[in-house]
């Protein structure tokens, strides 16, 4: 990190920390020894190979699963995660890969499932009210509340999502792969949306294997490898300095790739644009 992202991450709130969280799922170790910091106002991207830990951790998180040792701290209290209701109580909101969203229900629906005005009797005006709002304050280009979701795009199916988790004013919100298989314009307008997340004040952590939407976005980048921290980077830092953190290997094709480059500026830097 440089000495500027350290200044402002000092002087924001800070959400979470984590402090020596592992994770034992009987004989396999998922996790170990994991410490994490979110900030408000920032976005922290966990990045990673498949199995290392990023999925467990978010799970943690979101009180799917309890850790096996370690400390969790939320807003400066120590804290416990019992179940999804606990993490949800405390401001703990997550939008997994799936989305979880009703097709055939519309969206104010999709927003308020689970979470109705007055289920008794659905107050259908306030909730549109309120959907309307907050889809605004996301700047979200939603052509109605009314629309059913499964005739919405992955970009909009995306906002939907991330607005339904904003309903009960969440201070962290955890984003796990919220870019996959979305086309480039759709990616764009969900990262525009993640730094309008970012700048109503909550912390967010991302989670992708798509190296330039996290520089996009991101504030720092947090590496895990076989379940154990393996360095926190800025978004400038070389895309061989990241592979080499996922993979565990310096010598790889970019590397190789960045070494062929090096060479060729030497040999001839008027050749190279």
């Amino acid at each position: 990190m440089t000495d500027t992202q350290q200044g402002r991450s000092a002087s924001r709130e800070l959400v979470l920390s984590l402090r020596g969280v592992s994770k034992n799922f009987g004989a396999v170790s998922a996790l170990t020894d994991i410490d994490l910091d979110v900030h408000a106002g920032e976005v922290v991207a966990l990045v990673g190979d498949n199995g290392a830990g990023k999925s467990t951790l978010i799970k943690i998180l979101a009180g799917v699963h309890q850790p096996t040792s370690g400390t969790i701290k939320f807003r400066g209290d120590t804290v416990t995660l019992p179940d999804p209701s606990a993490a949800l109580g405390l401001g703990i909101a997550t939008v997994f890969q799936d989305l979880a969203l009703c097709e055939n229900l519309d969206v104010v629906a999709n927003i308020f499932l689970g979470k109705e005005m007055n289920p008794w009797r659905l107050d259908e005006v306030s909730m549109e009210i309120k959907a309307w709002k907050l889809l605004n304050e996301l700047s979200a280009r939603i052509p109605s509340v009314r629309e059913p979701i499964a005739s919405l795009s992955g970009g909009q199916r995306q906002t939907v999502a991330i607005a339904r988790s904003l309903l009960l004013d969440p201070k962290l919100i955890m984003l796990d792969e919220p870019t996959a298989a979305l086309g480039v314009a759709q990616t764009a307008e969900v990262l525009d949306l993640i730094e309008r997340v970012r700048d109503r004040g909550l912390g967010v952590i991302m989670i992708s294997h798509n190296m330039e939407d996290v520089r996009a976005v991101a504030d720092r980048i947090v590496v895990l490898r076989l379940g154990k921290n393996n360095g926190i980077f800025d978004p400038d830092a070389s895309n061989q300095e990241l592979v080499s953190a996922i993979t565990g290997a310096d010598n790889n094709s970019v590397s190789r790739r960045a070494s062929r480059r090096s060479a060729q500026r030497e040999q001839s830097p008027e050749t190279l644009i």
